[in-house]
């Protein structure tokens, strides 16, 4: 049992090995915590990246523009060439002649009887090409076309003969032909009305204008008519007189049969039978007749109504009548 006793507590010193945790002072050595500064390289390195970044975008912004820019002046160069390019065609090439309206219109411009045909294809926007055809009407090649020689003279295609004369006729037609209902009501008693009017003042109130102003004006009386017969002076004048006197009584009955109180014989609005009137009304002051007040004021009415399609052909009769009242002062 001493053999046992003596022998292990000499064994005890093998614990000692156990000093490797006092051997801590290796883990000491962990200076790779102080080693940390290498980390620092890592944030060079994102500066770096970064850096690397900015200059590829700047790169890619940079290369975007210039092709943008490159692109744009392209196409400037595309458009200035192509500019060139027609202006160049455009010379070679001669320009389209202008398209010739479908409608003719041959006039005197000092009639009223043309003035009244003038005014109405300005008022209806109607396409129409109008020629004076002053010292030819007589011409072999007019008279070809309208024996009567007369004017105005619509030329187009679907009349039967191509031509058609008569303002009054030429009127009714076109009126017909483009729709034009608030010149020449489609109703039947208004229509009738209109047509009446029209009739009346051509076959009674216009032989009596002519009488009385025709000579005046220089123009041409019809055959049979004392102004246009080897009479003296003084029968040509009390005829003249006679037919200007006698024209109150038309005027009367425009005034209360066919205007009634309206303020045209279309009623609120002119037709072409106050077309036909009131370019008749310009000539009475070559005579300086003594126009009543309600026609003085039914044309301004007119003028103003239709405005330029009235004015500007009814300067040609006013000149006119300026000129031939300047001569014989």
């Amino acid at each position: 049992m001493a053999k046992s006793t003596t022998k292990k507590p000499a064994a005890k010193p093998k614990a000692a090995p156990k000093a490797r945790a006092a051997a801590k002072p290796k883990a000491a050595a962990k200076p790779k915590a102080a080693a940390k500064p290498k980390a620092a390289p890592k944030k060079a390195s994102s500066a770096a990246k970064a850096a690397a970044a900015v200059k590829k975008v700047a790169g890619t912004a940079a290369g975007t523009v210039s092709k943008a820019a490159g692109t744009a002046a392209g196409k400037v160069s595309k458009a200035a060439s192509s500019v060139a390019s027609k202006a160049k065609a455009a010379i070679k090439r001669p320009a389209k002649a202008a398209r010739k309206p479908a409608m003719t219109l041959s006039v005197l411009k000092p009639s009223v009887n043309n003035l009244a045909v003038r005014i109405f294809v300005r008022a209806a926007k109607l396409d129409a090409d109008e020629k004076d055809v002053y010292g030819s009407t007589r011409s072999a090649e007019f008279l070809a076309r309208n024996p009567a020689h007369l004017t105005p003279m619509v030329e187009e295609k679907g009349l039967p003969k191509g031509v058609l004369w008569e303002s009054c006729a030429i009127m009714s037609y076109l009126s017909n032909k483009h729709g034009l209902d608030r010149l020449y009501p489609k109703n039947p008693a208004k229509r009738a009305m209109v047509d009446s009017a029209m009739f009346y003042l051509i076959g009674t109130m216009y032989p009596l204008l002519a009488r009385a102003t025709y000579g005046r004006l220089g123009f041409g009386l019809y055959p049979g008519e004392v102004g246009s017969s080897d009479l003296g002076d003084d029968h040509k004048s009390k005829a003249q007189k006679a037919a200007q006197d006698a024209l109150a009584e038309p005027l009367e009955v425009f005034r209360t049969f066919y205007m009634d109180g309206q303020p045209f014989i279309g009623g609120k609005n002119p037709s072409i039978a106050d077309i036909r009137l009131a370019a008749t009304l310009e000539f009475l002051d070559v005579i300086d007749y003594a126009t009543p007040k309600w026609a003085k004021d039914y044309m301004a009415a007119m003028e103003k109504k239709l405005g330029k399609a009235y004015s500007e052909p009814a300067a040609d009769v006013r000149g006119y009548i300026s000129y031939v009242k300047s001569k014989a002062a």
